[in-house]
């Protein structure tokens, strides 16, 4: 049987689940951690859907805060794929305003146009206007697509955890920090923790197309067999 590449995320947390998905990418809430691997641009939209979808801003302020910590760590090509395929306008909008914050960063103008948004649109559903006369805009949304007023959504940076330390935690974001945030370094992250999964295993579990995952686990079995056991982290 021939593979058939899925870039579509096989799940989208919500509840426990969720909150177990965001302290695996180093998000400071109240749950129980899980051995699971969570791929991290699977959470990030769950989060985003979270937040849009659901109303839980909480999440939304969470999520946004790592994006400003760690956004040059995430896979933007596929992010762009899976956000141009939700349904939902809110949570489509919501990628369209991040990708204006950060269009410094070339790789988000292509996020920008699969989320395939136009105008200005409220965060809330009413008082909009009242808070941004009391309180501005928070500005990381000013001038997007998302008009956010300012302490509508928590921001405390401290509430996530630096590169440094998650990197020590999650085996996935250390390998994006050597290779770069790409399919590759998911299926480098995959063959630490299992060195005898198929090529067919990996690029189903990290989205990757079957040459990418055919390479790298190529590209692995000559890897000096001492580094890779200096490089094991917990997942």
């Amino acid at each position: 049987m021939s593979f058939k590449r899925e870039i579509k995320p096989v799940n989208i947390y919500a509840s426990e689940e969720l909150n177990s998905a965001l302290i695996s990418i180093g998000i400071g809430i109240t749950g129980n951690p899980s051995l699971n691997s969570f791929n991290i641009e699977d959470v990030l939209l769950s989060a985003s859907i979270e937040g849009m979808v659901r109303g839980d801003y909480r999440v939304l302020g969470l999520l946004t805060d790592w994006i400003e910590m760690h956004g040059r760590l995430i896979n933007v090509d596929r992010l762009s794929k899976i956000v141009s395929l939700q349904a939902d306008e809110k949570v489509r909008r919501y990628w369209k305003a991040i990708s204006q914050w950060q269009s410094k960063d070339v790789r988000f103008k292509k996020l920008s146009k699969n989320a395939n948004v136009e105008g200005r649109s409220d965060l809330l559903g009413t008082g909009t206007d009242f808070l941004i006369q009391k309180h501005g805009e928070d500005p990381r949304f000013e001038g997007t697509v998302l008009r956010v007023p300012n302490l509508t959504l928590r921001h405390r940076l401290e509430d996530i955890q630096s590169a440094d330390s998650l990197s020590r935690k999650n085996r996935f974001y250390r390998s994006r920090l050597m290779i770069g945030p790409s399919y590759r370094a998911d299926v480098w992250a995959y063959l630490l923790k299992d060195r005898e999964l198929s090529s067919s295993e990996l690029a189903r579990l990290t989205y990757s197309s079957f040459a990418t995952a055919w390479g790298v686990k190529r590209d692995f079995e000559i890897y000096p067999r001492t580094q890779l056991k200096a490089d094991k982290v917990p997942a």
